[in-house]
């Protein structure tokens, strides 16, 4: 601060002003010694003060960071917990849907089957009544085909029978009104117009025999088909089916639990050392107090001093205490 050359040889007024001033100097070293240490302890309190701090803060973040990987734990659990209730209440209501199903679809599966039967039944009787139609139908339709035959040959009796008669009595006439010749001639005639008509008539009733049978078959046959039409209409025989299946509960999902969250990791504060202030402190109070001159003696240095740096000379000034140095300094 202060750069003053003296000369080693000679003395000046300054030199009188600085010894009478050495007391004042003094003084002032020693009041400068308990500022610094005053100031170092200040120093490390303050140093201990912004410590605590720091770790106050690092406390309530690590606290902060706690309660957050709590919360986030607990969220993660409840949703956990949560999702395998809604899987076990989603998996039971399909089980008890799948049963509800199965058991609707095997009552309508015997409801079908006991219609099935039913029908099978009706359509049974059904055949039976046709078949007993077809039956009737076909005797009655060879009744009618045996009184036409009956009837033809009745009417073929009687012709037959008008015939012989005719013959007959052509033949008495021709006996009595001929002799000879001519009566054995008239009763030829009579015998050959006897057995034409006899055989026209034979020939007209094996006709009708041959219609009659044809006509039976013809029956017999549209009766044949009528029964197979019959029987085809009938209904197959229905079976039971085989039971549905009963529903079965699908198998278990495997949870995995969510993976614990950790909690921020939050670094050690930064610590200002308390005792560097103190050890300062001490020393520049040790410096100050150094620089005392205890004898009053001001022209005798302290063995600790600082002075201004300068190659100009070798002696140099302390404007605390007033002393006057040979040598060099730093």
């Amino acid at each position: 601060m202060f750069d003053f050359e003296f000369n080693p040889k000679g003395h000046s007024l300054l030199d009188d002003q600085l010894a009478e001033s050495g007391l004042e100097m003094n003084i002032f070293g020693v009041i400068a010694g308990v500022a610094g240490l005053v100031g170092g302890i200040a120093a490390s309190q303050n140093a201990q003060s912004q410590n605590e701090q720091a770790e106050a803060n690092a406390d309530a973040q690590r606290q902060a960071a706690q309660k957050s990987a709590a919360a986030q734990n607990e969220y993660n659990r409840k949703v956990f917990e949560a999702e395998k209730q809604n899987y076990y209440n989603f998996r039971k209501y399909e089980y008890d849907t799948a049963v509800r199903s199965w058991q609707y679809n095997q009552s309508l599966q015997d409801f079908q089957y006991l219609q099935a039967v039913n029908q099978y039944s009706t359509s049974i009787e059904n055949t039976r009544n046709q078949l007993t139609y077809n039956n009737i139908a076909a005797i009655q339709a060879r009744e009618s085909e045996q009184a036409a035959l009956n009837e033809i040959m009745s009417e073929d009796a009687f012709t037959r029978e008008g015939l012989l008669i005719d013959q007959l009595k052509a033949e008495g006439r021709a006996s009595l009104g001929q002799a000879g010749r001519s009566r054995t001639k008239a009763l030829q005639s009579t015998i050959a117009e006897l057995g034409r008509n006899t055989a026209v008539m034979d020939a007209s009733l094996s006709s009708s025999v041959e219609q009659m049978q044809r006509n039976m078959r013809d029956i017999g046959l549209r009766k044949y088909g009528a029964d197979e039409q019959a029987r085809a209409a009938m209904m197959i025989r229905p079976e039971t089916l085989p039971d549905i299946p009963a529903p079965t509960m699908a198998p278990e999902r495997i949870f995995v639990e969510p993976l614990e969250v950790q909690a921020q990791y939050v670094p050690e504060p930064t610590r200002q050392s308390t005792l560097a202030p103190i050890f300062g402190g001490i020393s520049s109070a040790a410096g100050s107090l150094a620089s005392v001159n205890w004898g009053g003696n001001p022209s005798v240095p302290p063995p600790t001093e600082n002075y201004s740096n300068s190659s100009s000379s070798n002696y140099r000034f302390n404007p605390q205490t007033g002393a006057e140095r040979y040598g060099p300094f730093l």
